[in-house]
């Protein structure tokens, strides 16, 4: 009896573990399909990604809190990774004709292997998050003045503004952050750029007078950036 029971035993225990390791098994699965990587595991080797015509790399930072959006908290710097690069990697693939790697990654701006990804990505870098070090807005200067593009996304607001403002007065005192003209050839490379539509979120939304549903956002939309001497944008800005 004892001995029939405790295989009964081992052989339940057995299958627990089985089905356990399977569920565990499924969801890294699961989470490498979902979501390809983590923030804190960036592979950035260009070996990974031979051949690439298209590489980028998110600009890691300093930061307290953090907020982010399909019930993922990630560090100001990290928001909505990785929806944001794996929605833009699709659709660059699908109105272009490049190479583009499956695999970014993020990169503090003193990392010198910053210089093997000509597009820096920098997230919501306003409400005063983004404070570079002298180091840091060196490495900057220095991969823009290269031939580096960076593009600034997701902030609101003068007051973001003003913060951002002076986080680039530190790597770029002389050169002032303009508005892109509509003459610029980067407004009608691909699609015409002629109209600034501000795309509100969720949070934007408000019931209005007579039951109707408005967005209030933070000031008209407008694309600003950063020339060098030869009149090439090293750094494009979508402000509101």
């Amino acid at each position: 009896f004892w001995t029939s029971a405790l295989s009964a035993m081992q052989a339940r225990i057995l299958r627990y573990i089985s089905i356990l390791s399977m569920l565990l098994l499924a969801e890294t699965a699961m989470s490498q399909f979902r979501f390809g990587r983590t923030i804190g595991d960036p592979d950035p080797e260009p070996e990974r990604h031979p051949g690439a015509e298209f590489r980028l790399a998110r600009v890691k930072y300093r930061t307290l809190g953090g907020a982010g959006s399909h019930g993922i908290i990630q560090p100001w710097w990290a928001i909505d990774y990785p929806y944001a690069e794996e929605h833009f990697f699709a659709a660059l693939r699908r109105v272009t004709n490049l190479t583009v790697s499956d695999v970014e990654a993020q990169l503090e701006l003193t990392d010198s292997r910053i210089f093997q990804y000509p597009f820096l990505f920098l997230q919501a870098p306003g409400a005063g998050n983004w404070h570079p070090t002298p180091q840091e807005a060196a490495g900057l200067r220095e991969h823009l003045l290269r031939g580096g593009f960076l593009l600034v996304d997701d902030f609101h607001g003068e007051y973001d503004w003003a913060a951002f403002q002076a986080a680039m007065r530190q790597v770029f005192p002389d050169r002032p952050i303009v508005e892109i003209p509509e003459t610029d050839p980067l407004m009608h490379i691909f699609y015409d750029l002629d109209k600034n539509t501000a795309i509100p979120g969720e949070r934007h939304l408000r019931l209005g007078a007579g039951g109707q549903i408005v967005a209030r956002m933070q000031g008209p939309p407008s694309w600003r950036g950063i020339y060098d001497d030869r009149g090439r944008l090293m750094a494009a800005i979508n402000f509101n």
